[in-house]
């Protein structure tokens, strides 16, 4: 009768109990932490969403590396190909025939009469060019702030920002000078007036990154340029142009809430794999 008894208990209600399912948190007998395999051996512990171990951990932090204030192929490629376009229409400024190119600035120029006549090639054509060379203040900025700004929104936002704000500067500006030579404001050659450069959509990234940028760092780029485009407009040299470069940087201002969500959605994670329809994932959020 032992041995019979030990058989029994051997092949009781204990031993054939069915275990917590795998993969379903939160069972009766369930350790919470993590559900034994059926097999030992032969399958790995499944943790459950809600298990201790579970948590989001922080990432860990990265050494700061110089070479990423610089635009690369990969990481920053709007950037990195509009700089070398820039660089060889600077080149060509700077050696090639100097009516040739006084001609190519002239076609190239977004005045009134291009304008009216080709607004969208003459558009284009303005920003590859940059007023004052390679080594001007802007082309230094171009370089630092569009690299900072695309490794935060990416190359088609960076893109928009830029030549959204090149073309609304532009014609904000321009068309003024339309309607005051219509009105007898303004001589007639101020609808032939040379503007071509990058100036409008460098001010405007410079707005836009300020507000991805930590709240001290951001305050601080901005009220610097707000400072030096207050001082160009009060010295009264080109006023058309330094009211141009402030209503850029407000444009950039104004971009903060749209930039902000296209960050955070380009941050989100990516949406689960399989089918969304089921009625256990039909509560859950994707971006």
């Amino acid at each position: 009768m032992a041995l019979d008894d030990a058989l029994v208990s051997d092949t009781g209600p204990a031993a054939v109990t069915p275990g917590p399912l795998l993969g379903i948190p939160r069972q009766r007998g369930g350790t919470g932490a993590g559900i034994p395999s059926a097999e030992a051996g032969t399958h790995a512990t499944v943790a459950g969403p809600d298990a201790p171990d579970a948590a989001v951990r922080p990432r860990p932090s990265r050494p700061w590396q110089p070479l990423r204030l610089l635009p690369t192929p990969l990481g920053t490629p709007f950037t990195f190909g509009f700089a070398v376009v820039l660089a060889v229409t600077s080149l060509f400024a700077e050696y090639a025939d100097p009516g040739l190119v006084s001609g190519l600035l002239h076609g190239s120029s977004t005045d009134v009469v291009h304008l009216t006549q080709a607004p969208l090639p003459v558009l284009i054509a303005s920003a590859l060019w940059i007023a004052g060379g390679v080594t001007s203040g802007y082309a230094v900025a171009f370089l630092f702030v569009l690299t900072a700004l695309e490794r935060r929104i990416g190359a088609r936002g960076a893109a928009a920002v830029f030549f959204g704000g090149h073309v609304l500067a532009t014609l904000a500006t321009e068309l003024p000078v339309a309607f005051s030579v219509a009105a007898g404001g303004l001589p007639e050659s101020s609808l032939h007036r040379l503007d071509y450069g990058i100036s409008f959509g460098v001010m405007t990234c410079i707005g836009a990154l300020a507000g991805l940028l930590p709240a001290w760092l951001g305050r601080l780029l901005l009220a610097a340029v707000g400072y030096l485009a207050l001082t160009d407009l009060l010295a009264y040299a080109d006023p058309l142009t330094d009211w141009g470069h402030l209503l850029s940087l407000a444009l950039g201002v104004a971009s903060w809430p749209l930039l902000r969500r296209w960050r955070t959605r380009r941050a989100a994670p990516a949406p689960l794999l399989g089918d969304l329809g089921h009625p256990a994932l039909r509560g859950a959020r994707t971006y």
